[in-house]
């Protein structure tokens, strides 16, 4: 399991590494090459959010409808102003980029998803996660994503089996057990390129799983299998209901009642007048519903400011700070009354949400900041190195160690499923078929492999 998968997969893994290390320092790369978008260098108290929106609506004029408002989290950052356009992708909308104390317009950019993805870290994630070749590259990154896994806990058996059969007087057994935990830079050849494989595998086995676990949740089919199962045990995260009550006909630009009195009462100023279309936003409903958000829930300066999506929806607010401590609350308010309709609290998710939201964000490079990229770097390179390390180590056993002959590997004993007990079978199919039907690629893969393996110990028969 472990040579065919690693020879076959190998290639598909390598890639994915060394794209998901790129990716993981794209976040720290942004802030480098997109300084001008992201800093802002005027001065003094920011602007009230309409201003800014204005401004931003300004230069996009009937060119895309507003969707979203990011205020600046920080003095000296900028104010992101979305807007729907031309010619983007799924999930990405046009960024404007306003200097919050001066309304100036510092960059007009293409984001990607919640994580405000600029083009840099938007190309690299599409060739780590398809290689740019849409759903059908995706197949891509999750046969490696799939498979890592599996090889890595396939070699681990294997550094376990070796361990345990290390033999000779006691300094000698102890030495070749060191080995398999650190590179043995006295040996030469073959012997040193599987010491570097086994001691580095075995330091990055943590990690790896961890890349592959994580990974398989954005894949195309397992992941849906992984979202299934999640819903199933009432693992995910709670949603926020944007529904209006039915009695609710305010219009999102008429006077406001103060924030304190929402706080006090939530229902405050429900009767009104009928609530607009999405088209008739007031952009000084961005302060007011924020004003509002602040004395539910949101708490932090990483926020997104929505419209509502039609006339019977509330806007809301969301917390996007993805980093230690996670904070994505979120508040649904009535544009009409500035009452509150619903809220959602990180506090309240299950736990399997909570760790699917930090595995993510882990992945992603953001949980720890640049302690977490760095990390992230060297797990993939590590990753990558146990490939070129074990395509050179066949190559030894093989075509240039082996008299020009391609070897397939050591085969299976003759008889060896006629000799093993009836459960021992019976469990390894049911397991694989489990394996196999949660994770496809695994099981299409482990049909090929019994295929080619079946091939080959046939043509040796008759040799």
């Amino acid at each position: 399991m472990h040579f065919w998968a690693a020879i076959v997969v190998g290639p598909f893994i390598l890639v994915a590494a060394l794209t998901g290390a790129a990716y993981a320092l794209a976040p720290t790369l942004e802030q480098v090459v997109y300084a001008d978008e992201l800093t802002a260098p005027g001065t003094g108290p920011a602007l009230p959010l309409a201003d800014q929106v204005e401004a931003a609506e300004r230069v996009v004029g009937d060119g895309g409808e507003l969707v979203a408002v990011r205020p600046a989290p920080e003095p000296g950052d900028t104010t992101r102003v979305l807007f729907t356009g031309d010619d983007l992708i799924e999930s990405q909308t046009r960024a404007i980029f306003v200097d919050p104390a001066t309304a100036e317009i510092r960059g007009d950019l293409p984001v990607y998803g919640t994580s405000g993805s600029l083009p840099l870290r938007t190309t690299i994630s599409d060739l780590h996660r398809s290689l740019g070749l849409g759903d059908v590259g995706r197949l891509y990154s999750e046969l490696a994503a799939s498979w890592l896994g599996v090889v890595v806990l396939a070699g681990l058996g294997l550094w376990i089996a070796r361990r345990l059969r290390a033999r000779g007087p006691g300094q000698a057994r102890a030495r070749a057990r060191r080995d398999l935990v650190r590179p043995d830079v006295r040996a030469t050849g073959l012997r040193r390129l599987f010491s570097w494989h086994a001691s580095v595998g075995i330091v990055l086995t943590v990690g790896a799983l961890f890349l592959s676990a994580t990974g398989i949740t954005w894949s195309q089919h397992a992941g849906d299998n992984v979202t299934a199962l999640r819903a199933a045990l009432s693992w995910t995260a709670p949603t926020l209901d944007t529904a209006l009550p039915a009695e609710s006909t305010g219009t999102a630009g008429g006077a406001a009642p103060d924030a304190a009195d929402v706080a006090a009462d939530p229902h405050a100023g429900h009767h009104g007048a009928a609530a607009p279309g999405v088209s008739d936003v007031d952009p000084a409903r961005f302060d007011d519903v924020l004003a509002v958000a602040r004395t539910v829930n949101v708490d932090t300066g990483l926020v997104e400011i929505k419209p509502p999506a039609d006339a019977d929806s509330a806007w809301t607010v969301t917390e996007i700070k993805r980093s230690w401590p996670t904070q994505v609350d979120s508040t649904a308010v009535d544009g009409a009354t500035l009452a509150v309709v619903d809220r959602t609290d990180f506090a309240d998710h299950p736990l399997m949400a909570k760790l699917a939201r930090w595995g993510v964000d882990t992945h992603m490079g953001t949980m720890f900041g640049l302690p977490n990229q760095l990390l992230l770097v060297v797990t993939a390179l590590g990753v990558a190195a146990m490939v070129v390390f074990g395509y050179l180590m066949w190559w030894r056993r093989g075509p240039a160690g082996g008299a020009g002959r391609l070897r397939a590997g050591r085969p299976a004993p003759a008889g060896a499923l006629v000799r093993a007990p009836w459960q021992g079978l019976v469990a390894v199919v049911a397991v694989g078929l489990v394996v196999g039907l949660f994770l496809p690629m695994v099981g299409l893969g482990l049909v090929v492999f019994v295929v080619v393996d079946a091939l080959v110990t046939a043509a040796r028969t008759r040799a």
